[in-house]
């Protein structure tokens, strides 16, 4: 999971420094996300024991939700079904100031609208509502199985 967030933020710094296609505020949260997901990686792969284990599988259907929630809000911007606000605004707490302590990777740089295209026409929004909700299924799949799993 933890080499799984850093290819996705790897993708988006590319994307934003190489291909100059700046990140806008709908997409930042979802390089937010990656990172909380490379967090919770870590700490369950250095961490031994179950209830960790246990904690991090709940943690990454946390994760993925809200990175489905946050493909969704992106897609929906990008085809019209959604209107949000999309200023230059993170809307962060001060005590969580990520855009100010990390601005290369958290800075809000362009305003709302399309997605780059990966291939094959695929949008970045289009592929990471389908990503993220596969994820999702996947994690909650997991999840079941290490709860239901009998041996501690």
């Amino acid at each position: 999971m933890a080499a799984l967030g850093i290819v996705f933020i790897a993708v988006a710094l590319y994307y934003q420094y190489v291909l100059e296609e700046l990140p806008c505020v709908l997409c930042i949260p979802t390089r937010i996300w990656f990172s909380c997901l490379v967090i919770v990686a870590l700490i369950a792969f250095i961490i031994p024991g179950r209830t960790i284990r246990l904690v991090a599988h709940f943690l990454t259907i946390v994760i993925f939700a809200g990175l489905l929630e946050r493909a969704y809000m992106l897609l929906g911007t990008e085809r019209g079904f959604v209107f949000s606000d999309c200023g230059f605004d993170l809307g962060l707490p001060a005590w969580l100031a990520l855009d100010q302590w990390f601005p290369v990777m958290y800075r809000v740089e362009a305003s709302c609208g399309y997605t780059p295209v990966l291939a094959f026409g695929i949008t970045m929004a289009e592929a990471l509502i389908v990503l993220s909700a596969i994820l999702l299924f996947t994690s909650l799949m997991f999840t079941i199985v290490t709860c239901l799993r009998q041996d501690h």
